[in-house]
């Protein structure tokens, strides 16, 4: 039975543990300079309808070093873009490769793509979800607290994909998340309202309320891909929300700061903070290659 995974509770809280403890021997593999063939023989497919630094580099990365072979492809040159259905798409590409991974607009797309697709899908994120991403934070947490149990994390700007992966993920692992938004721009009301633990959950539309006991301090732009003719206004409403040197003053001496990038530096973060000694950003930018091939790894640890 082929496994998918299009949102974090797509996994329990044993299984990431798993892909962490994997993640951290591919990443010692990768310092030794030495490859597996956990992907061996395989046909990976990127089928990509946003932009991406990160995200196509890393799994690319990630699938050539597990002995596999990635196969990159914009929608805008297949024949999605002239109409052809998602469910006649994914049936025939099911025959060509061994599994896809999607980068989209629309979550109900990537879902019905995963329905009618005989081979495992894997959400690079959509309009809902950033679950490779959350994931991989997830990792980079662990790794730089050495625990994920009581901890805080604050999250700061725009209720968007990132931060419904953040909450979903947070509810599964027992952390405690809250979320300080403009009332315009609050996570999904479903994504809240299928919470298991609703308690670590607090959310706030003042800025600088959960601050001062913060573990983890995160943020992300103002203006995701596809919000871009509401940029003005996003940017008059959420100014405000910057991380900056006054936000932080009552903040942990020892709190994390991250952004899943890119930044847009001088809006959502000032470049003090996102250069500090408390920024890990490159850190999670680096852990998104070694975290994606572990669940790479058990995605196809059956095939």
């Amino acid at each position: 039975m082929k496994r998918d995974f299009l949102k974090i509770a797509d996994l329990d809280r044993e299984e990431i543990f798993k892909i962490f403890d994997t993640t951290k021997y591919f990443k010692k593999l990768r310092k030794e300079k030495k490859i597996t063939e956990n992907l061996k023989n395989l046909k990976i497919g990127l089928l990509f309808s946003k932009p991406s630094t990160r995200t196509r580099i890393s799994f690319e990365v990630a699938i050539y070093e597990l002995g596999g072979f990635p196969i990159y492809l914009q929608s805008h040159e297949t024949q999605l873009s002239r109409g052809e259905s998602i469910k006649d798409t994914a049936r025939v590409i099911s025959r060509y490769i061994d599994g896809i991974i999607i980068r989209t607009y629309s979550q109900k797309e990537l879902e019905e793509f995963a329905k009618y697709s005989d081979i495992p899908v894997i959400n690079a994120l959509t309009d809902l979800y950033h679950p490779v991403q959350i994931l991989c934070d997830f990792y980079t947490i662990y790794e730089k607290k050495g625990k994920l149990e009581n901890l805080k994390i604050t999250y700061i700007g725009d209720g968007n994909n990132v931060c419904n992966s953040l909450i979903e993920g947070c509810d599964l692992l027992g952390i405690e998340i809250r979320v300080v938004c403009p009332e315009e721009y609050m996570p999904d009301e479903g994504v809240i309202k299928n919470l298991k633990n609703k308690n670590i959950l607090k959310i706030s539309s003042k800025p600088g309320d959960y601050i001062e006991d913060a573990d983890i301090i995160y943020t992300d732009t103002w203006v995701s891909m596809g919000d871009e003719k509401e940029r003005d206004k996003r940017l008059k409403i959420f100014r405000k929300y910057q991380v900056n040197r006054d936000l932080l003053k009552k903040a942990k001496k020892n709190f994390l700061f991250m952004h899943c990038l890119p930044a847009h530096r001088g809006e959502e973060v000032e470049d003090e903070i996102m250069d500090g000694p408390n920024s890990i950003v490159i850190d999670q930018a680096e852990n998104r290659l070694h975290c994606q091939k572990s669940l790479l790894a058990f995605i196809f640890k059956d095939r």
